[in-house]
């Protein structure tokens, strides 16, 4: 399952919120330095899809607000 994801990095709360079928904005307390912003995103929605964080890939939008990520 792929879905879209807006991200707005160094919020004051991670929070997943749904914004349609299979997009989610998601906001996380990490700054988009190195990447630690795109692993807070996958832990986040590890924890709320309530699945391991092995099977979230980051398919488009590494560098991006807008990500696509697959669930397996």
């Amino acid at each position: 399952m792929k879905i879209s994801v807006k991200v707005k990095p160094n919020s004051k709360e991670n929070v997943v919120e749904p914004a349609g079928e299979k997009r989610y904005n998601v906001r996380v307390k990490e700054k988009a330095i190195e990447g630690r912003a795109n692993e807070a995103v996958i832990k986040l929605l590890s924890e709320y899809f309530h699945a391991p964080r092995n099977k979230f890939v980051l398919i488009k939008g590494a560098k991006s607000r807008n990500k696509i990520i697959e669930l397996f």
